[in-house]
């Protein structure tokens, strides 16, 4: 039972990393494939502000969110200027180097050592220590994103990132500064991103640079692209069933040696019969165009 809660924790914690991903390129048409640095940056922040000094995991999860959503403003600029493939290869481009800078970094972020004791959230002095608590814990958060994010996108803010999507040009000659836009959507989705890498390292309280790889970033892409892209249903559909099903396969009794590989596999089988038979995802509406 303790097994499932815990898949569940990991399920909402990927739900937010998805929905953080698809206002990008589902609900904008930015073609982000470096994701995965977002998180280690969030996780990163609040573990060593925690470890180093004592400063409360919730402070530290802000912190780590606003570092990230800086670091998305960051990555904003080559989006003026680059579209499509080459913006694809920028973020992707951008994932590799936060990740280099994490495992090479030793003296702050110990490298491939990784950061061990990370302290868990408190609140009103008690402990989050149960698998069942962090299992709430993290649903109410990824409930309120949630809902946070549903209420941007039904409001002006979300048209014009639709309007971006669907033709660029047409929503620059009717006024609306796209850049703008841009620059805040990759924003709100590296907080948010950033924001889940915390959970993810108080929950786990051990993280190292080999669980933000660029597979993680292809990882959050696809939960995107097999939910459905612009509708943050489709994403929590796609974390879902994307986390669960390759849980399967352990107890079909393989060695973790080629359990690993398989996984891998599947994800890559998914993607391609996706591409061919539903290239919208399950829910979605739009094609990656």
């Amino acid at each position: 039972m303790e097994y499932l809660l815990h898949i569940l924790v990991i399920v909402c914690i990927y739900s937010i990393l998805s929905m953080s991903l698809d206002i990008i390129l589902g609900y904008t048409g930015i073609p982000a494939l470096g994701h995965a640095a977002f998180s280690l940056i969030g996780a990163y922040t609040s573990a060593l502000l925690s470890l180093n000094l004592k400063i409360s995991p919730f402070i530290g999860m802000i912190c780590g969110g606003i570092l990230a959503s800086f670091s998305g403003m960051i990555i904003t600029f080559p989006a003026f200027r680059l579209k499509g493939d080459y913006l694809a290869l920028a973020t992707f481009g951008f994932g590799i180097i936060v990740y280099s800078i994490a495992k090479n970094w030793v003296s702050l972020t110990r490298g491939p050592m990784g950061l061990p004791g990370i302290p868990g959230f408190k609140i009103f002095g008690y402990e989050i220590k149960e698998v069942w608590q962090y299992l709430i814990f993290v649903f109410i958060i990824a409930v309120m994103i949630y809902f946070l994010l549903s209420l941007l996108i039904n409001r002006p803010f979300g048209r014009v990132l639709k309007s971006i999507r669907e033709d660029e040009i047409a929503s620059c000659a009717l006024g609306k500064n796209t850049q703008f836009f841009k620059l805040r959507v990759f924003m709100l989705g590296g907080f948010f991103a950033g924001v889940a890498g915390s959970l993810y390292a108080h929950y786990i309280t051990f993280i190292d640079p080999s669980s933000f790889t660029v597979i993680e970033s292809l990882t959050i892409l696809l939960m995107v692209i097999f939910g459905g892209m612009g509708t943050l249903k489709g994403s929590v559909i796609g974390a879902f069933l994307l986390i669960m099903i390759p849980e399967f396969l352990r107890f079909v009794g393989l060695p973790s040696s080629i359990a690993a590989p398989l996984r891998q596999m599947l994800y890559g089988l998914i993607l391609v019969i996706l591409m061919i038979y539903r290239p919208q995802g399950i829910i979605g509406k739009y094609r990656w165009k």
